[in-house]
């Protein structure tokens, strides 16, 4: 099953919806970049901040997620290649 993943901003009468797959984050925000840089949007730098600040706290959450299933029971979390 492929996982799709969804941003979305709300701005007055207009709605910006990115739908992207994971592991395409660095072609999302390029695309943010690119919407910001034309003026005659109604996206701008602080609209392209915001987003790519919940994008990165969504991955963040799922890491510590990650993590914990991972975890020892005793506090510590194995990591492969990480030698604790």
């Amino acid at each position: 099953m492929s996982v799709i993943r969804q941003l979305t901003l709300v701005k007055g009468t207009e709605r910006f919806i990115f739908r992207y797959q994971p592991g395409q984050e660095a072609e999302v925000i390029d695309a943010f970049a690119g919407l910001a840089a034309d003026r005659s949007r109604g996206f701008n730098w602080f609209d392209a901040a915001v987003l790519s600040y919940q994008m990165g706290r969504r991955l963040e959450t799922e890491l510590d997620q990650q993590l914990a299933t991972k975890s020892t029971g005793d506090g510590r979390c194995r990591v492969p290649g990480v030698r604790p």
